[in-house]
C-alpha cells in the first residue's frame, strides 16, 4: 500500500512514528474505500457498483439513490428519493424496464460514462452521455440531480444529468424546456398507479401554440392549461408570476422557452404530477420528514379544460359555475338547468357585418384557448377591435400582453373554449366578445321587460299570500312576509302548491295506518297522490319545536337542489293552520333502520355500504361546492339518510340548513340545533358552524356505517369510551379492522374498510382546520392506494391519555368548486 500524505487529509498531526502515520493513513483509505464500495458517499466511479441495499447519499443528506420497490409491487427500480422521506420518490431510471428478478442486479458507470443497470452481462437499462468520458464519475448532487462528469474536464460541465429526463417530479434547479431551435423538450409524466412508476396517463409540458403556456394532457386530450403567458404571468393562474422569488423564465421570439426555480439550500421545493393528473406543489425545510403541499393545479373545477363548453365562462365564486357570454344562450336548455354545461352556448343571433356589430367587455379572465386565432404583437387595443370588425369570422379580441400598459392584438375565430374568471380587479386582462348591435338592443329591452314582469309577479304573489294569511289568520306566515320585506329579498320558490283535499285523500285523512315515521318536524305519512305515484308527506306537528323557519328552509333549499343523492321535494301545502312538505317516497326508509338493526344489517354487504358511503359523500360535495347555493346541512346523521328501492342513499331533512356565501368560511349562532354526538365541538360548545361542521358529522356517519354501532349509545365490554374514542384507540394500537361490523367479514375489502375508517378519523378531528374539505374526502375515499395524512385525536375525546392538539396545523389543499384534491396528502 502506498503511504498517503497527511497534508492531503487537511489534518494537523503531532510528530509521531512513521509506522503510526502509515497505520492512520491506511485506516483512512480503508474507510474511504468502504464508503465508496457500500454507497455511503455521493459519488460512484467506474470501478464500483451499487447493489440492492446500497445507496448514494447527496452531500447535504437530503437525497438518496438506490434500488427500491414501490408500494406493494414485487418489481425493483433504481430511483432517487428524499432520505428523510423514503416513500417520496422523485426520479426513476428504469421506469419502462422493471426488474422482476433482483438477484445479482447492480448499477454502474462504464469507462466511457454510460450508466448501466445490469445483471451478469445482460443490460437492463442504460443512458449514454453526450460525449464519451475518459475518467467518468457519477454524482448525486444536493439538488437531487444525478450527473455524469469527467474528472479530466473543467468542473460544472455535465455529460449527462437526470434533470434532462424527469419522470413525474419537478425539483428546484430543474428546468422545464420547450426549445425547438435546440431540439430540447422536457415534460413530466405521471406514474401508472401508486405501485407502478411506468409512464401513466397524464403528461405536463410547455406548449407554444400561438402563445406559451403549460398544459396537462390525458393521452391526447387536454385536461387543464395554465393560460397563456401575458408578459407578467401565465394568465390563468395569476399567483404563478415571474416575480416569485428566484424564478427564472425565458421567453423569446413569441415562445415560452423555459422556466426554472433555482436551488436554494434553505428550502426544498418540488412539484409532482400524480396519478390523478393533478400537479401538487410542496415546500419544506431540509431535514424535516413532511413535505407540505402549497397549492394544486387544477385548483378547482373551472381549471378543468372546457368545463363549461364553448362560448361560456366559468366562475368559482358564483352559485352557478357556468354562464353564457352575453349574446349567447345554452345550446340545450334542459341539460343546462340540470347543471350539465358540457355542450356550452350558441349565439342567439348570428353576426352580421352589414348591420353592424359591437363588443361586450368581460373583465379579468383567462383567455380562451387559441384554437383558431390571429396574433399581432404591436397593435393597440382599438386597432385590434377595428381589425376584428373588418373580418366577419372574428368572434372576439383582446390584448395578449398586459405588461407596460398593454400591447398587441389577439383575435379568435369560431367558438371560445375554456374561459374562466380569474380576477375582475385585473383591468388589463379583459376579452371583448363580438355581438350584433341588434342583440345588444334586444338584451337591453329584454332586461327592462324582465324587471317589469318580475315586479308584477311579485305584486301578485304578495297579494295572494296576504289574502291567504288574512283569511287563515296565520300570523306566523305574516311574520315570514314581514321579515322578507325587511330584508328586501324575494325568494323565487319554484314548487307546486298541493291542495289540502288532495293530501287528505292521499293519506286517508291522516290515518295512523299510513304513518311511516316521526321526526322533529312531525309525523311522516305515506300517500298516493295519483295511481302509482307514492309520496311521503311530512306534516308539521303543533307540538313540534320546529316551525316556520325550518319549514321555510326545506322549501327554499330543496326546491333549488338537483342531485341523485338528495331527496326530491315534490311540493308543499299551506292551508289554514297546516304546513306540509311532499317528498318522493323511498321504500327502504332511513339508513339507521338497516345499520343498527341486528337482522337487517346483514342486507348491507360491504360493497353496498361502500356505495352508500360514496353516495353520501357525493351528495355533500354537491351541497358544499357544486350547488347553486353553498349549503351547510347542520343535521347530517344516519336517520336523515334515506334509501331508495336499490338502497341508493339520499340526504334529507334540510330544516336546519344554512346558506353560505362562496367566500364565507365561518358563521356563528346563539341557537345551537342538531343532534348531540353528530355536532362538531366548535358548534356544540361555541355555536360556530362551517363546512367543517358537516365534515365532522359525515365522519361520525362513516364510522357508524362501518362499525354498525350508533354514536349515541355505544358500549364496549372493555372500556366506557365513546365510539370515536374506541376508533381512535384501535387506530393507535394498529387494530383498526376490529372496528368493522362482524357481519362484513365475508364481503369486506380490507383496503377499502381501512381507508374509510382512516377518512372517518380525519373528518372527526378536534380542530376544524385539521379536517379535510369535501373534494378531498371524495378523492380519498375513491382512490385506492392513496397515501393519507395521519389523523389527530377526535373531538369529544375523553380517554385517559388525552394530549392537546399540537400548535402546528396541517395545510389544506383548497377545492373551491370540485376539482377533487387531498388535504395534506403525502406523496409516494
Amino acid at each position: 500500500m502506498v503511504p498517503c500524505s497527511h497534508r492531503s487529509l487537511g489534518i494537523e498531526m503531532v510528530p509521531t512514528s512513521f509506522t503510526a502515520i502509515i497505520c492512520f493513513c491506511s485506516l483512512v483509505q480503508s474507510i474511504a474505500f468502504l464508503k465508496s464500495t457500500y454507497g455511503a458517499d455521493d459519488s460512484l466511479f467506474n470501478n464500483q457498483t451499487i447493489a440492492i441495499g446500497q445507496t448514494l447519499v447527496s452531500e447535504n443528506l437530503v437525497f438518496e439513490l438506490g434500488f427500491f420497490r414501490p408500494g406493494k409491487s414485487p418489481n425493483v427500480f433504481l430511483g432517487i428519493w428524499y432520505k428523510a422521506v423514503p416513500d417520496t420518490v422523485v426520479w426513476v431510471a428504469n421506469r419502462n424496464n422493471p426488474i422482476t428478478d433482483s438477484q445479482g442486479v447492480v448499477f454502474a458507470v462504464a469507462g466511457n460514462g454510460t450508466l448501466l443497470i445490469s445483471r451478469d452481462e445482460s443490460v437492463i437499462w442504460s443512458a449514454n452521455p453526450s460525449t464519451a468520458a475518459s475518467r467518468p464519475v457519477v454524482r448525486l448532487l444536493e439538488t437531487g440531480n444525478l450527473v455524469v462528469v469527467d474528472e479530466a474536464t473543467e468542473e460544472g460541465y455535465y455529460l449527462w444529468q437526470s434533470f434532462d429526463f424527469p419522470t413525474d417530479t419537478w425539483l428546484s434547479g430543474m428546468k422545464m424546456v420547450d426549445d425547438l431551435d435546440a431540439g430540447v423538450s422536457t415534460n413530466l409524466t405521471s406514474w401508472r398507479n401508486w405501485d407502478d412508476p411506468s409512464p401513466g396517463d397524464f403528461m405536463m409540458k410547455i406548449e407554444n401554440h400561438g402563445m406559451g403556456e403549460m398544459v396537462i394532457y390525458r393521452g391526447t386530450r387536454k385536461r387543464a392549461r395554465t393560460g397563456k403567458w401575458n408578459g407578467l404571468y401565465l394568465n390563468g393562474i395569476p399567483r404563478f408570476r415571474s416575480n416569485v422569488p428566484g424564478a427564472e423564465l425565458i421567453y423569446k421570439e413569441g415562445r415560452f422557452i423555459s422556466i426554472l426555480f433555482p436551488y436554494q439550500s434553505s428550502i426544498i421545493m418540488r412539484a409532482t404530477l400524480d396519478v390523478s393528473g393533478s400537479i401538487y406543489h410542496y415546500i419544506t425545510k431540509p431535514g424535516t420528514n413532511k413535505l407540505k403541499p402549497v397549492y394544486p393545479f387544477p385548483r378547482d373545477i373551472c381549471d378543468e379544460y372546457g368545463y363549461c363548453g364553448p362560448n361560456a365562462i366559468c366562475a368559482v365564486d358564483k352559485a352557478q359555475r357556468c354562464e353564457c357570454f352575453k349574446g349567447f344562450s345554452p345550446k340545450f336548455r334542459k341539460e343546462w338547468e340540470l347543471r350539465d354545461w358540457s355542450n356550452g352556448c350558441g349565439r342567439v343571433r348570428a353576426l352580421n357585418c352589414e348591420s353592424g356589430d359591437d363588443f361586450v367587455e368581460v373583465r379579468g379572465v383567462k383567455y380562451p384557448d387559441m384554437l383558431r386565432y390571429w396574433l399581432n404583437t404591436s397593435m393597440s387595443l382599438e386597432q385590434c377591435k377595428a381589425e376584428c370588425l373588418k373580418n366577419c369570422n372574428c368572434t372576439a379580441s383582446a390584448q395578449p400582453y398586459i405588461s407596460n400598459g398593454g400591447r398587441g392584438c389577439l383575435m379568435w375565430f369560431g367558438d371560445l373554449l375554456d374561459t374562466r374568471e380569474v380576477s375582475a380587479a385585473d383591468s388589463l386582462q379583459n376579452i371583448y366578445i363580438r355581438v350584433p348591435l341588434s342583440e345588444l338592443d334586444f338584451n337591453s329591452n329584454l332586461e327592462t321587460k324582465k324587471a317589469t314582469t318580475n315586479l308584477i309577479l311579485i305584486s301578485i304573489a304578495t297579494g295572494v299570500l296576504v289574502s291567504s294569511f288574512i283569511n287563515g289568520g296565520f300570523l306566523l306566515l305574516t311574520r315570514w312576509k314581514q321579515q322578507a320585506l325587511k330584508r328586501k329579498k324575494n325568494e323565487d320558490i319554484e314548487l307546486p302548491l298541493i291542495k289540502m283535499a288532495a293530501i287528505l285523500e292521499a293519506t286517508n285523512n291522516f290515518s295512523e295506518d299510513n304513518v311511516i315515521g316521526v321526526g322533529g318536524f312531525g309525523p311522516v305519512y305515506k300517500g298516493n297522490l295519483a295511481p302509482g305515484e307514492e309520496v311521503a308527506i311530512k306534516r308539521l306537528s303543533k307540538t313540534s319545536q320546529q316551525g316556520l323557519e325550518e319549514f321555510k328552509n326545506e322549501v327554499i333549499f330543496i326546491a333549488k337542489l338537483q342531485h341523485r343523492n338528495l331527496v326530491r321535494l315534490l311540493g308543499c301545502c299551506i292551508e289554514v293552520d297546516e304546513m306540509m312538505l311532499i317528498y318522493e317516497y323511498l321504500q327502504n326508509k332511513s339508513l339507521d333502520n338497516f345499520v343498527f338493526d341486528q337482522d337487517r344489517r346483514t342486507l348491507l354487504t360491504w360493497p353496498k355500504r361502500f356505495d352508500i358511503i360514496m353516495g353520501i359523500a357525493k351528495g355533500m360535495l354537491y351541497l358544499h361546492h357544486d350547488s347553486r347555493v353553498k349549503i351547510i346541512h347542520r343535521d347530517l346523521k344516519a336517520s336523515n339518510i334515506l334509501l331508495d328501492a336499490t338502497l341508493n342513499p339520499k340526504i334529507s331533512d334540510f330544516g336546519l340548513a344554512r346558506t353560505f356565501e362562496e367566500d364565507q368560511c365561518l358563521s356563528r349562532t346563539k341557537r345551537v340545533v342538531g343532534t348531540f354526538g353528530y355536532m362538531a365541538p366548535e358548534y356544540a360548545f361555541h355555536g360556530k358552524f362551517s363546512v367543517k361542521s358537516d365534515i365532522y358529522s359525515l365522519g361520525v356517519v362513516l364510522l357508524e356505517i362501518i362499525s354498525g354501532k350508533k354514536i349515541n349509545g355505544f358500549q364496549h365490554n372493555d372500556h366506557c369510551h365513546t365510539l370515536l374514542d374506541h376508533a381512535w384507540l384501535l387506530w393507535k394500537e394498529k387494530r383498526i379492522m376490529e372496528m368493522m361490523d362482524e357481519c362484513l367479514k365475508e364481503t369486506c375489502v380490507e383496503s377499502q374498510v381501512k381507508r374509510c375508517i382512516h377518512v372517518g378519523l380525519l373528518c372527526v378531528q378536534n380542530l376544524a382546520e385539521d379536517r379535510p374539505i369535501m373534494p378531498s374526502v371524495v378523492l380519498m375515499l375513491a382512490t385506492d392506494g392513496a397515501i393519507l395524512p395521519e389523523p389527530n385525536e377526535p373531538g369529544y375525546y375523553i380517554g385517559g391519555s388525552y394530549i392537546p392538539p399540537p400548535s402546528w396545523k396541517p395545510p389544506t389543499i383548497k377545492s373551491e368548486s370540485g376539482t377533487l384534491t387531498i388535504t395534506d396528502l403525502e406523496a409516494r
